[in-house]
C-alpha cells in the first residue's frame, strides 16, 4: 500500500480530489488530501508544506502529488519528508528564487485566450460536477489572501533528490502541451509523461489517473 499526499492548486481544495482518492482506495491505497492555508496572508510557501507534511504524519512509502499550483509546494514537502517520488500533474514547474507571479513570464507561459473558467479549466468535466466543484470552492476562493506566498521567492537552492514524473494532460487548455512540453524539458530535463484529459483531470479522468499512479514505483 503506498499513501499519496495530493495537493491541490491555487483556487481549489481538497474536495477537488475526491473522485480521485476514492479510485486509489479502491486499489488498496491510502490518500492525504490537504487544504493549503491560502485564506492566511501571514502564510508563505514553507507553511503551506508544512501543513501538508504534518498531515502526512509517519505514513510510508509516500508519493508526492503536486496539481497545477501546487507545483511550487510539492517539492517543498519532499524536501521535508523522504518520498518515493513526486509526480507534477500539469503543474507549475518552479525555478530556484522564482516567485509564483514570476513564473508567468519567466517560463514563457503564453494564454490560450480562453476567459471562460469551464471552457478553461473544466472543459472535459461533465457540467453537473463542475458546478458542484466551483460551489464547494468558490467561497473559499473568495477568501484567498496568497500575497505572501504568491511573492516569495521559491526557497530552495536546487530540486530535492527525489524521483520526479510529470503528467501531461494533451487537452489541457490552460497549461497546452505545447508550453508544458518545453517546460518540462527546460526545468527538469525529462519527458513528461501523457493522458487525454483537460487542466481537472482528477474530476475528468480519476480512473485513468489513478492507474496511472498506481503504478509509480514506491522506491527510490
Amino acid at each position: 500500500m503506498t499513501t499519496f499526499a495530493l495537493i491541490h492548486g491555487g483556487g481549489g481544495s481538497s474536495f477537488d480530489w475526491h473522485l480521485l482518492e476514492a479510485e486509489l482506495r479502491d486499489r488498496g491505497h491510502d490518500t492525504v488530501a490537504v487544504d493549503l492555508p491560502m485564506s492566511d496572508p501571514r502564510a508563505g510557501l514553507w507553511d503551506y508544506a508544512d501543513t501538508v507534511v504534518q498531515a502526512i504524519g509517519e505514513r510510508r512509502p509516500l508519493v508526492v502529488v503536486a496539481h497545477s499550483w501546487g507545483g511550487f509546494v510539492g517539492p517543498l514537502v519532499c524536501a521535508r519528508v523522504e518520498a518515493a517520488a513526486l509526480v507534477l500533474v500539469t503543474a507549475m514547474i518552479p525555478s530556484p528564487g522564482e516567485s509564483p507571479e514570476e513564473w508567468w513570464e519567466r517560463s514563457g507561459y503564453q494564454t490560450s485566450g480562453i476567459e471562460d473558467e469551464y471552457e478553461l479549466y473544466f472543459n472535459d468535466v461533465p457540467r453537473d460536477l463542475a458546478d458542484r466543484v466551483l460551489a464547494h470552492d468558490g467561497p473559499l476562493a473568495e477568501k484567498m489572501s496568497m500575497d505572501r506566498a504568491s511573492g516569495e521567492p521559491w526557497p530552495l537552492a536546487a530540486w530535492p533528490e527525489v524521483p520526479t514524473r510529470y503528467l501531461l494532460c494533451r487537452d489541457d487548455r490552460l497549461f497546452t502541451p505545447e508550453f508544458v512540453r518545453r517546460h518540462v524539458q527546460e526545468r527538469l530535463g525529462i519527458t513528461p509523461d501523457e493522458l487525454p484529459g483537460g487542466h481537472m483531470v482528477p474530476l475528468s479522468r480519476p480512473g485513468e489517473l489513478a492507474a496511472y499512479l498506481a503504478q509509480v514505483p514506491p522506491t527510490g
